[in-house]
């Protein structure tokens, strides 16, 4: 066995694989003899698990590292343009029961006492359509960028909803043809491994072994290599997040000029909630539920509502169910064996942390590719000692949603509540948190899921209010010049925006600007 790791095999294809395959032929030129060689071991007809996907801004700057152009995601994975989430019902779920959490940074953030100053002076309106200029773009339906802004570029800071389906086809393509990475379409029959237990080589049914010296496990929730050959358990979260299985429905629109909508929806349900999420040609809703708290049945109705209630018909097939186990894998890299995507792990798609969670994991796995065998086992204690890290936070953070609700209406939203489910961390901030903003001295890695003032948006959308007398005294004048500078943008901003489909029908034809 050699010593340098010289070839990578993901199993596994869909977003997760090809992201990876796409994110490390790029940065160790699989391209080029020299380079790292790469396969990718994809099942045949195995459909991927996405339903629709939410990215983060972060997903621009992968794609423009890996060469994609944004007018063919935007032409060939349906994609439209997200700009942060709106959250329905989740407070009290009385009537107008909304707030927002915007991708755009509060104006003038960490600059001035913004919370301190909306509290005092603006507490009756809320506290993302006070600091950012974002939620109002959203409430008109705008695009983030006009059609003379280069690819990737923006007016306003977003993110994609796309096809997943289509999304892995793309970049399948694109690192076939461009890149360099080799495509085995072949099922994986047996794993092979050295004495020393490291896997040597996975057997398939017609392409023989494919060796490797590093092998991504993106097999999805089966976690055929990491959670079904080596047996790294699964650390369930049930106990603080309920949700457990999804109802997913494909809706069209009313007409085919009929809005799209610049933010997934999240609307509370009586014992989960619904997601909306809108592409060029259809709606993508899902109902995310417990099913300690309700029936399969009960929850399909509450789905079928919904759509009634938002325009869509009452003609739809019925809903495909995923189900899951909330949680994470014990280690992520175990010997020569790291996973990526589902394999690692799954909460639940609030706050769309999935892909998140692999971009990050597959450029951290690209920045520390170990070059030999030996340094393979510090770079894997690293890895697994930052993203337990990680996952952990998301867990805090998606907690918080549920937390703070003030809604008592089914056991669902009393066992939310409970303080025997707060982990003891997010406990400790909230205690932090009732005298001082989340800051970035409550955040301490350099590379956080969430950033602080995803905090402040989730917190004081919530209704969370800080303790009175408790913060510190700052001159409010320039918070108010900020709140001044967020309406001003706004209103700027709004003449001078497309609409979300007008963008996207204008690149479907015309494409965009290059940088």
């Amino acid at each position: 066995m050699g010593d340098a790791v010289r070839r990578v095999v993901i199993i596994g294809g869909g977003s997760a694989g090809w992201l990876v395959a796409a994110v490390l032929a790029v940065d160790h030129a699989a391209a080029t003899a020299e380079g790292l060689q790469i396969t990718l071991l994809e099942a045949p007809g195995i459909p991927p698990i996405g339903v629709g996907e939410g990215t983060w801004p972060s997903m621009r700057d992968t794609l423009r590292k890996i060469g994609l152009a944004e007018a063919d995601l935007v032409r060939d994975c349906d994609a439209a343009f997200k700009q942060g989430s709106r959250f329905d019902g989740w407070v009290s779920g009385a009537a107008g029961d909304h707030y927002s959490h915007p991708f755009a940074l509060p104006q003038g953030y960490t600059e001035a006492d913004l919370v301190g100053t909306w509290l005092a002076r603006h507490a009756d309106q809320p506290f993302a359509e006070v600091v950012s200029f974002q939620p109002r773009l959203c409430a008109h339906g705008l695009a983030p960028k006009q059609v003379t802004t280069p690819e990737y570029a923006a007016v306003a800071n977003y993110g994609y909803h796309f096809d997943a389906g289509k999304f892995g086809l793309l970049l399948r393509r694109h690192c076939t043809e461009q890149l360099g990475v080799r495509h085995v379409c072949d099922e994986m029959i047996g794993v092979q491994s050295h004495a020393n237990g490291d896997i040597a080589s996975l057997q398939t049914r017609a392409h023989g072994a494919l060796a490797a010296d590093l092998f991504i496990d993106c097999t999805g929730l089966p976690s055929l290599l990491l959670g079904q050959h080596y047996g790294v358990p699964l650390v369930s979260q049930r106990q603080v997040l309920f949700n457990d299985r999804a109802l997913a429905l494909q809706v069209p629109y009313p007409q085919p000029d009929s809005p799209i909508a610049s933010q997934t929806l999240a609307t509370a349900q009586g014992n989960g909630w619904i997601w909306d999420i809108g592409l060029p040609t259809r709606r993508g809703v899902g109902h995310v539920y417990s099913s300690a708290h309700c029936s399969d049945d009960a929850a399909e109705q509450a789905l079928r509502r919904h759509i009634r209630a938002s325009g869509g018909p009452d003609d739809l097939p019925a809903a495909r169910q995923l189900r899951f186990e909330p949680g994470y894998r014990a280690e992520f890299w175990h010997r020569n064996c790291v996973a990526i995507g589902l394999s690692s792990g799954f909460i639940e798609p609030l706050e769309a942390s999935a892909l998140a969670l692999i971009e990050l994991s597959v450029h951290a796995l690209s920045a520390q590719m170990p070059a030999t065998r030996a340094a393979m086992d510090i770079v894997a204690r690293q890895f697994n000692e930052a993203f337990s890290y990680r996952w952990e936070r998301v867990i805090d953070f998606l907690k918080l949603h549920y937390a703070l609700s003030q809604r008592r209406d089914t056991d669902y939203w009393r066992d939310h509540t409970a303080a025997a489910s707060m982990p003891e961390r997010l406990r400790e901030l909230l205690t932090l948190w009732r005298h001082r903003p989340p800051s970035h001295y409550d955040l301490a890695c350099i590379e956080e899921v969430f950033p602080s003032a995803s905090y402040q948006y989730i917190l004081y959308g919530m209704g969370f209010r800080p303790e009175a007398g408790s913060r510190r005294r700052e001159d409010p004048a320039l918070a108010e010049r900020c709140f001044q500078e967020a309406a001003a943008l706004a209103a700027r901003m709004r003449p001078a925006l497309p609409g979300n489909r007008a963008l996207i029908t204008h690149i479907q034809r015309h494409g965009l600007p290059k940088i």
